[in-house]
């Protein structure tokens, strides 16, 4: 018996291996072995694979899966420690850049209408690429990776309204007051169905499997727990991704979270690579080689604009220059969720074929760039605050009202203590048990005013800046100690508390044998 998508799902991995091996001899991130093979097969290429719809639905399953297992990774608690970052960060950056490019569209010469929903396009960021290459890097539970999480959450949820108003703004009597309102309570149904799964259903059902030793039982409750919220959340109006990652927050509450994600993993891996291709295969050659200096120009736009922007709406967060900028740089892309709701635009006629293909264009080519935008992003960030420095301009976007004033304490001879996690709030407990004069620094604001205001000696601040070490009085200190969890930030500290001292007795907190080199 002949199965004609078996033939395509064959070709699909067959020019995957053969490509993602070639990058990784080059050391190239895989993600753009996975978008070439799209290019190179699809319809539009040597049009191998014309089963394109079919691999839209296998990628459905990578992103379900992508977010179900960074859902895992997070708690329902630490979710909720950055809910100002997902509300008001994302809210600013969804806005933001909706308006900017839609005025710049509408003075193009296109209809009101028309630039509003590109606005929409363009607002979007991709969820699967830039978790994907921040996992892969271990930066997803970094400032700056808990930042673009919660800016991507954020964009997952606005996509439904925008796809409710798209017929509105397009001239269509539909009803959508009450399609929203509607959403917003299946919303609340679900939070409150969320809390208490995560709380009495889940971890007892888990246990109960657990305690049949049964790995296959366990994989096949896994997976039905992931497919039944995603599926759940899809039919109330939600999309399927952010389904997938509340059955990761509910399973993340139990103590079988580590078991289910490393049964989950390979999975992960197959399915998202089937993401990245089907991606690729939306490109046009033909169109794209005819037209590549406009949309270069193009992507160089968005890439400025977007960046410009994520970084301003984390900045009005009080969040450190290096986190800020990190986090601009990680959202300068356009997602796959805009891919989704162009096909709606197109259907109501907000989006000629020729703008859909430049819009196609710029996606694709900025999916492409952004596993080395976050690679390069540390450089780049460190450039950019050593240029400001030497301009004689604050190397910080944080107000300065902000920075707890400690000039009043007796700061000599005294441990500072970088981060205050459950590391640090230990470290200080013992500080103050012993009678050791501590300071600590910290760059979540909310925690540094809560702490303050008890009395503790706590300033907000990013401790890669070297002004940060001057005002916690390092040259006089007799200990240092680093507990935060960004192992790129934690070399930059080192760095610059060498460069001050020598001598300074240092401490630093790992996760891995491997970040001791």
């Amino acid at each position: 018996m002949h199965i004609p998508l078996l033939q395509d799902i064959l070709i699909l991995l067959g020019f995957s291996a053969i490509i993602v091996f070639v990058l990784q001899k080059l050391k190239l991130p895989s993600i753009i072995g996975f978008l070439l093979t799209g290019i190179v097969i699809g319809p539009y290429g040597l049009s191998l694979s014309n089963a394109v719809e079919e691999v839209e639905v296998l990628s459905e399953i990578g992103v379900i899966l992508l977010l179900f297992v960074i859902g895992m990774e997070l708690s329902i608690k630490q979710l909720a420690s950055i809910k100002k970052t997902i509300f008001i960060g994302g809210f600013l950056q969804v806005g933001i850049t909706a308006i900017v490019t839609g005025i710049i569209y509408y003075f193009l010469g296109y209809s009101w209408n028309e630039s509003v929903f590109v606005g929409f396009l363009f607002s979007l960021s991709s969820t699967a690429i830039v978790l994907k290459t921040l996992q892969d890097r271990k930066e997803i539970l970094t400032p700056h990776g808990r930042n673009a999480l919660a800016i991507l959450i954020f964009q997952d949820i606005i996509i439904v309204p925008m796809m409710l108003i798209t017929p509105l703004i397009a001239g269509e009597s539909t009803n959508v007051g009450m399609s929203i309102l509607s959403l917003v309570i299946k919303s609340v149904i679900v939070i409150v169905i969320t809390l208490i799964s995560a709380r009495y259903i889940v971890p007892k059902l888990m246990h109960a499997v657990a305690k049949t030793n049964s790995k296959e039982l366990f994989l096949l409750v896994t997976f039905t727990l992931c497919f039944a919220i995603a599926f759940f959340t899809s039919e109330v109006g939600l999309s399927l991704a952010l389904g997938a990652f509340i059955a990761g927050l509910i399973i993340s509450e139990s103590e079988y979270s580590h078991q289910a994600t490393s049964i989950i993993l390979p999975f992960r891996e197959l399915f998202t690579s089937f993401f990245f291709v089907s991606v690729g295969m939306l490109l046009d050659l033909s169109f794209f080689l005819d037209k590549i200096p406009t949309i270069m120009l193009l992507v160089l736009l968005v890439f400025l604009i977007k960046s410009i922007i994520a970084s301003i709406a984390v900045a009005t967060l009080q969040y450190p220059t290096r986190t800020v900028l990190l986090t601009g740089l990680s959202l300068f892309q356009i997602g796959e969720f805009a891919f989704i709701l162009s096909k709606v635009g197109i259907e109501y006629n907000l989006l000629s074929a020729e703008t859909n293909q430049y819009f196609l264009s710029v996606s694709i080519v900025s999916m492409m760039l952004t596993p080395f935008v976050i690679i390069f992003s540390e450089r780049i960030a460190n450039n950019f605050i050593g240029i400001s420095k030497k301009m004689g301009v604050a190397p910080t976007l944080v107000l300065d009202k902000n920075i707890s004033k400690i000039g009043d304490l007796n700061l000599e001879n005294h441990l500072i203590i970088i981060g205050y996690g459950i590391n640090g709030s230990n470290l200080t407990k013992a500080a103050v048990a012993s009678n050791i004069p501590f300071v600590v620094i910290e760059m979540n604001a909310e925690t540094v005013r809560q702490e303050k205001s008890k009395g503790l000696p706590i300033i907000f601040g990013d401790a890669t800046q070297d002004h940060i070490l001057e005002a916690v009085h390092l040259s006089d200190a007799r200990a240092a100690v680093i507990a935060i969890s960004d192992n790129i930030a934690t070399k930059t500290i080192i760095k610059n508390i060498r460069h001050h001292s020598e001598s300074l007795y240092l401490v630093v907190r790992t996760r891995y044998v491997k970040e001791t080199s």
